[in-house]
């Protein structure tokens, strides 16, 4: 699993002109899965990203965490993430899984995130051509992935 973790003011996501979700303060969160993908692996993520301290204190150092700016999450599914461009121009997407294995585990992290937040997690629509926009608080992006988890 992968994760792109963008500290935003505030984004959103449409579909066919409608928005599907809406963050304030918080992270956008593309996420990409893969078929080696397991439910540690998820928890581990869901962990990682709720606990991820990036949002300035008083003193203006990285030290807050989402809960401490009661932040929200936008959670967008982004197969293009396992992109692999080693040969040739155009990427090639085999290590991604296929819905009938990510489609469960995006919704489980969906319920992952809120029951680990308390609050509901805003999405896009799995698979649908989704318009991002967002407002980088920073910039700050993170990106993390599952397979460095035991790499200490």
């Amino acid at each position: 699993m992968r994760a792109v973790i963008q500290r935003v003011s505030e984004a959103h996501c449409k579909v066919n002109g409608a928005i599907t979700g809406a963050i304030n303060n918080g992270f956008l969160v593309l996420l990409g899965i893969e078929d080696a993908d397991t439910d540690d692996d998820l928890q581990w993520l869901a962990q990682k990203i709720t606990g991820l301290r990036v949002f300035s204190d008083e003193n203006g150092l990285m030290n807050k965490g989402l809960a401490d700016i009661d932040g929200g999450i936008l959670l967008i599914s982004q197969f293009t993430l396992f992109a692999q461009t080693k040969k040739g121009n155009r990427p090639s997407f085999i290590r991604a899984a296929k819905p009938d294995k990510a489609i469960p585990l995006y919704e489980q992290m969906i319920k992952t995130l809120a029951l680990l937040t308390g609050k509901k997690i805003e999405t896009g629509i799995f698979g649908a051509d989704m318009k991002i926009s967002l407002l980088n608080d920073g910039p700050v992006t993170i990106v993390m992935d599952t397979k460095d988890k035991d790499n200490h």
